[in-house]
């Protein structure tokens, strides 16, 4: 059960702290949060693991409510979601922190940040989904580092995009509670969850986590949601890229998610704490994507990487390409108004409109200073 809050309302300056909910007091005097899986337990003036949520006045609070390490708009296919609007522009934002600890983790100048000075943008939930809306930008992202340890800002953000009709996208490591999961995906129109590895030892070493909380997410995202799911596993050589650990992964997915749940499997390059590893070859991902294909995924893609054939959407039945694509660019677009593919009427999962969006590979900085004083009907 979470603690009430009152919500401080709009703001010119984001405050310093924030309400939160998902935590209760003990009975030895410390708070303890419940938001995900570390429970952290905290005395007066600590932080949790995350970094953002804090103890203050005998309550957790967030510490980053309305500040961002930037906005910039990307391509859809970034996040990556490839079976979702598929062509149109995203404005995407992270903050700082995270609530995992990953020796290898690609974004660790943002989501590994201990600084104040990282949050170089601010911006209040209406000014977000009023810029997205001016911008043409058909949905926006929370995205960089892990949303759902700024839960109370993304919601807000989410809600105030759905009243100006824009969709919110989640790119997350699904490390959360089910009760704020609940909450939290309520909404979100789509979401890419990182599944880093599939072995318990792997999350254990390599990111300090657990792999069970992950893929109940994953179950809970895909039988008890609306929201669009894709997968990514970023392949590490020698650490989640053998034979064994990808064909458990697969048939986890075919068997519990299903056939029709997009999977990405991305390039790895040294970062961070893992500098002892080489670049992820290519012919890795396309033996993981062979062996997930074989297992009755049907929708398999490479990332971080130059392989247009393997990039694209691919009819399962025909195997018409009905989403080309290059890199981040869409290439060809052969879905029909149904949702089908346009060579044989295979229906195509995914969210898709009758044509598709033309912004390209393009990455744009935005800056929020236009849009802090903006009225809603601008």
């Amino acid at each position: 059960m979470c603690n009430e809050t009152s919500n401080p309302g709009p703001f010119d300056t984001p405050p310093e702290s924030w309400p939160t909910t998902w935590w209760h007091m003990l009975n030895d005097g410390r708070v303890q949060c419940y938001l995900c899986p570390r429970a952290c337990k905290l005395k007066e003036g600590q932080r949790g693991l995350c970094f953002v949520r804090a103890r203050e006045d005998d309550a957790v609070v967030l510490k980053t409510y309305g500040r961002s390490s930037g906005f910039c708009i990307d391509p859809i296919e970034k996040k990556p979601l490839n079976h979702f609007l598929p062509g149109t522009p995203v404005l995407s934002f992270g903050t700082a922190g995270c609530n995992l600890a990953c020796t290898f983790c690609q974004n660790w100048d943002i989501s590994k940040s201990r600084e104040v000075d990282t949050l170089a943008d601010q911006a209040s939930p209406e000014a977000v989904a009023r810029a997205a809306k001016k911008l043409g930008c058909r949905s926006v992202a929370f995205t960089y580092n892990d949303p759902v340890i700024f839960l109370e800002y993304a919601v807000d953000i989410a809600r105030a995009c759905h009243a100006e009709g824009v969709a919110t996208v989640a790119v997350t490591a699904g490390y959360i509670e089910p009760g704020p999961r609940a909450e939290f995906f309520a909404h979100m129109d789509a979401t890419n969850i990182d599944l880093k590895g599939f072995t318990e030892r792997f999350y254990r070493r390599q990111a300090k986590g657990e792999l069970a909380p992950v893929l109940d997410t994953l179950k809970y995202v895909r039988h008890e949601t609306p929201c669009w799911l894709e997968i990514t596993t970023l392949l590490i050589p020698g650490e989640n890229d053998s034979t064994d650990d990808i064909t458990a992964e697969v048939e986890w997915i075919g068997e519990h998610l299903g056939p029709d749940v997009p999977l990405h499997f991305s390039a790895f390059h040294p970062d961070y704490r893992m500098h002892d590893k080489t670049p992820t070859p290519h012919e890795t991902l396309i033996r993981a994507r062979q062996i997930a294909l074989s297992a009755g995924l049907n929708y398999v893609y490479l990332g971080n990487v130059v392989d247009p054939g393997r990039e694209s959407t691919h009819c399962p039945d025909c195997g018409h390409i009905v989403v080309g694509r290059n890199r981040y660019a869409i290439t060809g677009f052969g879905i029909g108004g149904n949702g089908g593919c346009a060579a044989c009427g295979r229906g195509i999962a995914g969210v898709f409109e009758p044509t598709a969006g033309t912004w390209g590979p393009r990455r744009q900085p935005v800056r929020f200073k236009d849009f802090r004083q903006a009225s809603p009907s601008t």
